[in-house]
């Protein structure tokens, strides 16, 4: 893979592996540009993740991980660019969007489950307002998934009733009910007590033995490594490096990337203030390149 230094945008490549004709493209996004304001968070994004394939993105907060998977399925839209779902460009004002999303799951931080309805209703939901299906079959799917997340026997429980990491599981449940080509998490476990993480990851772990494409924000560095067939390293709106997980997080070609991952790794031997600076460097030019006064601080 190739990459460059922080900061710089990599120029779209027609040529590179990976265009709307394979059908092994699930996502292909192309120069995706996305800003806030003044604040341009994505800053031109290239990317393309293959059928079955796992891919981690990781990097500090405010770095665009996030924004970047919303983009994916349209729950932010671009300011420049395009991305393609299975072939169909969903930045296309024709494009039927909820016909796109109900091929895509997405799991959130927090779990967005809705609290009168117990697991099973939660699960059941979608599927009959959005794939039409009946209430037999869909809570059949439905039952079935509980299971595979290992809540088969949790179906009548309200979220209430569910720990933190039991919901979240009901939530992952709730999207593979609908069968989706591709799912999305969006830091899955920021939000689960550390002794509830392992459980998620399981189930993750799980999908993508069956061969489920994902797309993962994570800050889990030993999930990244152990389950993904590539990393993304991103900073200030932009790729710095990408690859298999040994090479990114176990032999990182960037300072960038090694200074995140130290702090992740070893967070107790860190410079006081590093991180406000570096945010601050990262982000000193806003859309139309324009610096302002000094904010970087010391060196």
């Amino acid at each position: 893979m190739s990459t460059t230094p922080a900061g710089t945008p990599r120029p779209h490549d027609p040529a590179r592996p990976g265009t709307p004709e394979d059908p092994s493209d699930v996502v292909v996004v192309r120069d995706l540009h996305k800003s806030f304001g003044d604040v341009e968070v994505l800053k031109g994004i290239d990317l393309t993740i293959r059928r079955g394939e796992v891919v981690c993105v990781i990097g500090p907060s405010g770095s665009g991980k996030s924004t970047l998977l919303r983009c994916v399925n349209l729950l932010e839209e671009p300011t420049r660019g395009s991305v393609l779902i299975e072939g169909e460009d969903i930045t296309d004002p024709d494009c039927d969007i909820d016909e796109v999303r109900s091929r895509l799951g997405m799991v959130f931080q927090q779990f967005n489950l809705f609290p009168h309805l117990t697991a099973l209703q939660n699960c059941v939901l979608a599927q009959t307002n959005v794939l039409r299906r009946g209430k037999a079959e869909a809570e059949k799917v439905a039952q079935h998934n509980l299971e595979r997340v290992g809540l088969g026997g949790r179906g009548d429980a309200h979220p209430a009733q569910l720990s933190g990491g039991q919901q979240q599981r009901v939530a992952i449940a709730r999207a593979l009910s609908m069968n989706p080509d591709l799912m999305l998490f969006d830091e899955p476990t920021s939000a689960l007590d550390p002794e509830l993480v392992g459980d998620v990851l399981s189930v993750m772990r799980l999908l993508a033995k069956e061969g489920m494409t994902m797309m993962v924000v994570t800050h889990e560095m030993a999930f990244a490594r152990d389950v993904a067939d590539r990393v993304i390293f991103m900073d200030g709106g932009v790729i710095v490096e990408e690859g298999e997980p040994s090479r990114v997080i176990g032999a990182p070609e960037h300072e960038r990337t090694r200074a995140f991952l130290q702090r992740v790794l070893d967070p107790t031997h860190v410079d006081p203030g590093a991180e406000d600076r570096k945010y601050a460097e990262r982000h000193r030019t806003n859309v139309d390149g324009i610096v302002p006064a000094d904010i970087s601080g010391p060196a």
